[in-house]
Order: structure tokens, then sequence, then C-alpha cells
């Protein structure tokens, strides 16, 4: 990061005493570093508004989720409590059951009071009082003209948006808080969570992408479901929840997810 110049560093402050690069980032660069005040600081420099992630990060924390303290953000740069690497074992329980408490913070309303990222995409969080038309509208429809979406798979989910989606989910569910990109990538040691892309949603939502991802262990699904089992249906509901996690990683990554998302349609027969 040598661009990084004091004009981009957060009033306030103490400037960086030296950095190490960190390996990662897919999203964003990022760096650890000392500050001069002898804090370890993880260094993030943001393809969106530093602050998106920022407001994310204290939103879970005051849930109750652990996360790392944000110290400043400044334009795209991001300055955060550097955590874990001491060799301290994981507790994926206490993370799971933490979750569970982030999902009984509940909001009037599906969205949040701006839009935020999802990995290089912009989330669109506009309220919306009904789940399943917020579902359709800002998790599915919003992808669809993406040049990413194949025509025929387009056509598809539009049908799907049509009746046959909406219909499935439930009209009111409590309006979680929800992490939004939970995956063993945005975790720290089994203890931290990163990364977030937040709203108020249907909780589902957030346990159709934690089961989904691949990293996630045993534990940590068993204490979330003993803290707060799934509602009846869920099981059902799951493929359908994943294809806003489908979509965002065929716009970042390509057509290899084209197969899974139709393996979603035929699953349902739409």
């Amino acid at each position: 990061m040598d661009d990084l110049g004091p004009a981009d560093w957060p009033p306030g402050l103490p400037p960086l005493a030296h950095t190490v690069p960190l390996s990662g980032g897919f999203v964003c660069r990022v760096l650890a570093g000392t500050l001069t005040d002898g804090r370890a600081v993880v260094v993030k420099r943001c393809p969106y508004p530093a602050d998106v992630e920022a407001d994310g990060l204290m939103a879970i924390a005051a849930a109750g989720a652990p996360v790392p303290a944000v110290l400043g953000a400044q334009g795209d740069v991001l300055v955060l409590e550097r955590v874990g690497g001491d060799g301290t074992s994981p507790d994926w329980a206490a993370l799971g059951r933490a979750v569970a408490r982030v999902h009984r913070m509940t909001g009037p309303r599906y969205g949040w009071h701006r839009d935020n990222a999802s990995g290089r995409i912009v989330q669109h969080n506009g309220w919306c009082d009904d789940w399943p038309a917020f579902f359709v509208e800002r998790r599915v429809r919003v992808h669809l003209p993406d040049r990413a979406v194949p025509e025929p798979l387009r056509l598809r989910l539009e049908r799907a948006c049509a009746g046959p989606l909406p219909a499935l989910l439930p009209v009111r569910p409590p309006a979680s808080l929800t992490h939004g990109d939970l995956w063993a990538g945005n975790v720290v040691d089994g203890r931290w969570l990163l990364d977030p892309a937040v709203a108020y949603a249907d909780r589902e939502l957030d346990l159709a992408y934690m089961d989904g991802s691949a990293g996630l262990p045993a534990e940590f699904h068993a204490a979330y479901r003993a803290e707060w089992p799934p509602d009846p249906g869920y099981a059902r509901r799951r493929p359908a929840l994943q294809l806003h996690t489908l979509l965002v990683h065929l716009r970042h990554f390509g057509e290899r997810y084209v197969p899974r998302i139709e393996a979603v349609l035929d699953g349902y027969g739409w």
C-alpha cells in the first residue's frame, strides 16, 4: 500500500510505525501494522467507502458478536484492531452462540439504513415490509441485468421471481440482524467475525449461507442450533435462499456457478 498517504489516514489516529503485507484480500488490499503508540492493527484499502464496513462491524458488535474494534475509517481506508495469531484455541461453539444472539436483534422492517457491499458488488438494502418481496427484489432480481447471467438462466430466474419463489417464503418472519457473508474466510481463529454485509433479513438467509459454506465446523453449527433451532420448513427453503450467494459468486467468478444455480431451479421444478 505504497500509495497510502497522510491524507488517507483516519484523523486522530496515530500513524503507522511499520507494516507487513497480509495474504488474502480478494476484495480489499490488506496489511498488518503497528501504530506509533504500539497498537497492532490491520489496515484495509477497500473498493467502497470504508465507513460502510465499519458500520456493519459496529452493528454486529453491539448485538453481541466478537469482532475486531474499529479504530478509524477515512475514505477507502479502514483501520481495525489486529486480533488472533497468538495461538489461542478456536472457540467455534461460542461463536455459533454469538451468531444466534446477533439474529435475536431485530428491526421493524427488512433492509438497512444504507446500501453496503457484498464483495465488489453493491448490496441494495432499501427498506421493505414484506420478506418475500425484499428477497426477490433486493437479493435475486437485482443481479439479473448483469451480463454474467446468461439469458436462458435470467429468464428462468425471472419466472421463479414472478410467483413460486416468493410463494415459498414466509411473509413476515422476524427481521433479524444478519451478517450477510458468513463463511470460514470471514472468521479469524474460530473466534472473531469479519467483513459483514449486514441487513435486517430473515435469519434463514444467514443460515443458508452458513450451511453452504465450506470450513465452518460441526461444533459451530451445533451450538447455533442448540441456541436457536431452525424453523419448520427451513430445509425446503434453504436452496432457494442460497440463490443470492450463488448469483454473487457468478458475478465475481464466472460461469462455473451457472450449473449450481440451474440445479437449484431444477430441484424446485422452476
